[in-house]
């Protein structure tokens, strides 16, 4: 039986494509595609997965583009490429491995009835870390929501999208109409992703003249601001770990870019 994503609304201006670009990502698909239930249109990027992802996008009845993988390595040019491909003028992003709370979706629906709404709205994101709320990652705000003909999506990773008009965001406070990200790192994944993730830093902090004091500054202070600043102590052994996995995270990049100029 068809789980239908989409229905059709009332007015032709204040209607919302969910954008959600995927690769081999049957692990948390199905439940982020019954969140986006209601909204005017699904769109599922695919970048040629292998596993059930695309099975399971016809079988929500979502519609799909096909963004080719080889020669990128990283996601943000097929960000570019499907929310221009959204039918609708208002598009919502989000990631396979987020589920969009039925008061985000009545929220974002009320925020675009309005003559003079913004034109982009930063959503906060519930992050989780040995299965529990990281007070330390929160609010966390992606920039997801936006006109898309306003909006532009640089080739960058981790990069936000650029939005020509007033971008808003939702306060911390209401955390019922925070995304919640399923991902729930394991301490591995951390750890891999840092060695990948630190490698598309390198360029764009080439001009930074790091030396022997960076090694220790920048780490401290990025374990300073997760454990104590925001709160990290407050998430017991969890949040202790995960600041200092914030911390050797700026210290890979460090010592890469110190590596490179010795090379």
């Amino acid at each position: 039986m068809r789980k239908f994503c989409t229905f059709v609304p009332m007015n032709e201006e204040n209607k919302i494509s969910v954008v959600i670009n995927t690769w081999n990502a049957e692990q948390h698909l199905r439940k982020v595609l019954e969140s986006v239930k209601g909204f005017d249109e699904v769109l599922v990027c695919d970048m040629e997965s292998t596993d059930s992802t695309l099975e399971i996008a016809r079988e929500y009845g979502c519609r799909i583009v096909t963004f080719t993988k080889e020669g990128h390595t990283i996601v943000e040019p097929a960000r570019e490429f499907a929310i221009h491909e959204a039918i609708h003028k208002w598009v919502l992003v989000i990631d396979a491995d987020e589920v969009v709370t039925p008061q985000l979706k009545d929220y974002l629906y009320s925020q675009i009835s309005q003559s003079q709404g913004p034109t982009g709205i930063a959503i906060p994101r519930k992050n989780y870390f040995m299965g529990q709320f990281l007070h330390s990652a929160y609010p966390d705000y992606v920039l997801r929501f936006f006109q898309k003909e306003k909006t532009h999506w640089p080739a960058v990773i981790h990069c936000s999208p650029e939005v020509d008009g007033n971008v808003v965001r939702i306060p911390a406070k209401h955390k019922e109409l925070a995304l919640e990200h399923l991902a729930n790192d394991s301490v591995s994944d951390i750890l891999r992703k840092s060695n990948t993730y630190s490698d598309y830093e390198l360029p764009r902090r080439r001009h930074k003249n790091y030396g022997l004091w960076a090694l220790f500054s920048r780490p401290t202070f990025r374990f300073v601001k997760s454990y104590i600043i925001k709160k990290g102590f407050l998430d017991g052994k969890p949040g202790l770990i995960h600041a200092l996995l914030d911390g050797y995270y700026q210290f890979i990049i460090v010592s890469k870019l110190m590596e490179e100029r010795k090379k």
